[in-house]
């Protein structure tokens, strides 16, 4: 029985390890604010390489996390990175059970411009959209001056990201 708790130990923790630790920080925060909870377990969404392989090559399974209680099933996350003009923006997306986006949060951008796309006015856009979604940035998303590179880019990743757990047999 102990080898088994510290066989399971290891392999959580080594599955966050793509994760910043300062990430995790910040994407409990969110989590414990859109669940209303106080703790949860991240379990890694363990994905079938035949579906994994329909996918596309930007879905990171590593950043997939089922979100528990007790081995009650809340919803999960998502941990990404997305191109801006000269560099990389990292986000999470947190979910409920039925895979409906709860919550976007951009948790580090690095430009000097753009930056307005961390708004959460901005990003509430993207709540409620599920795996049947399919957004149009400057129809469905409106569009921000001055930051339409990762404005689209983000737009581009949400609805990549919906298209590729429209595979899941969830």
């Amino acid at each position: 029985m102990k080898l088994f708790l510290y066989i399971s130990l290891f392999f959580i923790l080594h599955s966050t390890a793509e994760i910043p630790k300062n990430y995790l920080k910040k994407i409990d925060k969110e989590v414990f604010t859109v669940f209303d909870i106080k703790a949860y377990e991240k379990v890694p969404v363990q994905i079938d390489p035949e579906i994994l392989g329909q996918m596309s090559n930007d879905f990171d399974p590593d950043g997939f996390y089922q979100i528990q209680i007790d081995e009650n099933h809340l919803g999960y996350f998502y941990f990404g990175k997305a191109p801006s003009k000269a560099d990389e923006f990292d986000y999470v997306v947190i979910f409920d059970e039925a895979l409906i986006i709860k919550k976007i949060k951009i948790l580090a951008y690095r430009e000097d411009y753009g930056g307005e796309i961390s708004s959460k006015r901005w990003l509430r856009q993207f709540d409620g959209s599920d795996r049947t979604t399919s957004l149009k940035y400057g129809h469905d998303i409106i569009g921000i001056s001055g930051a339409t590179i990762s404005a689209v880019s983000m737009c581009k990743e949400v609805n990549d990201l919906l298209k590729d757990l429209s595979k899941l047999p969830l």
